[in-house]
């Protein structure tokens, strides 16, 4: 059974996916100012149309996500706003349930797998129910990434339902931010070295492989919508790159969580967006 609204406020708040959030405020404030200062890695694959301060950024994420507005405060906890994380959750669901009516071609991908992949399928199962069609290209693409270990091997996996992911050698997923997976894919599905321009709506789902919508989170949606798709997903108040695509209309919808809880604490946000999309 899908939640209320207040019902799932409620939910919101004890679990601290939104209201009083685990996100310490420096890390917060750190996030922006690397992506002010042009870092690729808090930029989530998005190329801005104007450059931002570490102060527009902050404003920009009080209005989108509710973080605190005091520039003073620089340490300690930070919030994120439930009502604007249901609000941004109605309106994903309003895009996923067109995407089961017109039965699009959906591509899905997480880089917070340990958390997240339970919502993710969930949408999968139902899209797929409603006719969707759940592209996974470039499965086992690999490439290198610098951690706190050295170079390490990334390899593109599917997890049940078509959920796009990485995984390292040591055969467990892996968090990432990074844009080049889902690039790989689009270049997959377009047949060239870069994403082209996806074919124009007519009233049906493409003919072709190419995506009408992304769900997704970090680099893999943010690639996304710099390539035009469609795309919807979720983001933490320390991820300040897709809220600030969403503000230029690059990301067509963001919603605010913490996306480090458990993951059944998901579930009733799972429930109420398939409810809302008419697939619950």
């Amino acid at each position: 059974m899908a939640p209320t609204r207040e019902e799932l406020r409620a939910h919101l708040l004890r679990t601290m996916i939104a209201g009083d959030v685990a996100t310490p405020r420096q890390n917060n404030l750190l996030h922006y100012r690397r992506m002010a200062n042009g870092d690729p890695y808090y930029q989530f694959g998005l190329e801005f149309k104007r450059s931002y301060t570490e102060r527009d950024i902050l404003e920009i994420m009080v209005e989108r996500c509710g973080v605190s507005a005091d520039p003073m405060h620089l340490y300690g906890d930070d919030t994120i706003d439930p009502e604007l994380t249901i609000d941004a959750l109605e309106a994903m669901a309003a895009r996923v349930g067109l995407a089961a009516r017109r039965r699009e071609n959906v591509v899905i991908a997480t880089g917070h797998p340990a958390t997240l992949t339970p919502v993710y399928q969930a949408l999968s199962r139902a899209l797929t129910e409603a006719g969707c069609r759940v592209l996974t290209p470039a499965a086992g693409w690999e490439y290198q990434v610098e951690t706190s270990h050295g170079r390490e091997a990334r390899r593109l996996v599917y997890a049940d339902g078509g959920v796009a992911m990485l995984e390292g050698d040591d055969g467990r997923t892996h968090h990432t931010h990074d844009a080049a997976p889902m690039n790989t894919m689009l270049d997959a599905l377009n047949g060239t070295d870069a994403p082209g321009t996806p074919p124009e709506y007519t009233g049906e789902a493409n003919s072709r492989e190419w995506p009408d919508l992304a769900i997704a989170d970090h680099g893999w949606a943010g690639a996304a919508g710099q390539a035009g798709i469609d795309a919807v997903g979720f983001a933490d108040c320390n991820d300040p790159a897709l809220f600030v695509g969403a503000a230029e209309g690059k990301i067509t919808v963001v919603v605010p969580l913490d996306d480090g809880v458990s993951p059944h604490h998901y579930a009733p946000l799972t429930a109420y967006l398939l409810a809302r999309a008419g697939l619950g």
